[in-house]
């Protein structure tokens, strides 16, 4: 009983906001230290960034024991990818970081606790979800994209490389020109160069960002906000059928229509058996 009720405490100061915005503000403090030791600090300064990253480095300790202990299957803690991203980050950063082999290590890993927000932030887990499962989609425009660019390189380096081989000389150096021009860096200058020899160059170039920054970008948005809504449904749902079980578990969860409907059909089917 005193486990179960101990249990259930760590629940309560897992789903507590006031502790989860807790950690997040310790995080950004942890980010924040990170840029601070870039500085040249005085004697003092420096002293306290060394023990609020020991106080960090314990707070986070804690606070990953804590929510194992909340979890009322342990063994499934770790099934979260999530729970063994965040459990990594706290474990090396406990590695000393004094004047050791390991001392850089253990300084990067404290420039990735940072990302600890992801995994407290369920707006971030989404968004980052969606841009990984996006990533297949993403890699057939991306393919495509390329295939523009080498058709475009490989005219440009033909038509251009007599009038400024140094941004038209070969066919990779071409491809760099036209990541230029797609990001709109000075673009201008350099189609007004071979627009004095060639008048009508001007509709490469348009072409060529119609096809790149407006056409592929919004294709690459649309695949990629399409995952997200896929995404946020899906939490949805998720959210939904931990509040049913929760209802459930105490006995005060309300029938939805569907399951109203099914019941009247059963009624329904059992008065007409009793009728015959």
């Amino acid at each position: 009983m005193q486990a179960s009720e101990l249990q259930n405490k760590f629940e309560k100061i897992r789903a507590n906001k006031w502790f989860e915005a807790f950690v997040i503000s310790v995080i950004v403090i942890s980010a924040l230290l990170v840029g601070a030791k870039t500085y040249e600090l005085p004697a003092a300064v420096s002293s306290l960034t060394v023990f609020l990253d020991w106080f960090i480095s314990a707070f986070f300790l804690t606070e990953i024991t804590i929510r194992f202990l909340a979890e009322k299957r342990k063994r499934y803690f770790f099934k979260s990818f999530w729970n063994w991203f965040d459990t990594l980050i706290v474990v090396i950063s406990l590695i000393p970081a004094d004047d050791t082999e390991l001392a850089l290590i253990a300084r990067l890993v404290r420039v990735f606790r940072v990302l600890r927000m992801i995994s407290i932030i369920p707006e971030l887990r989404i968004l980052l979800v969606s841009l990984v499962k996006a990533l297949p989609q993403l890699g057939y425009v991306m393919l495509l994209m390329f295939i523009i660019f080498y058709i475009y390189a490989a005219v440009g380096s033909t038509l251009f490389e007599a009038i400024n081989p140094v941004l038209w000389g070969d066919i990779t150096i071409s491809m760099l020109t036209l990541f230029r021009i797609m990001t709109f860096e000075d673009w201008t200058d350099v189609m007004y160069e071979t627009q004095e020899v060639y008048s009508l160059s001007w509709i490469f170039y348009l072409t060529f960002i119609f096809f790149t920054a407006f056409a592929f970008l919004n294709m690459v948005i649309g695949i990629v906000v399409n995952v997200m809504e896929r995404e946020n449904e899906k939490a949805r749902e998720e959210k939904a059928a931990e509040l049913k079980a929760e209802q459930i578990a105490k006995g005060t969860a309300e029938p939805t229509l569907s399951e109203v409907m099914d019941e009247l059909k059963a009624i329904k089917a059992a008065l007409a058996d009793k009728h015959k």
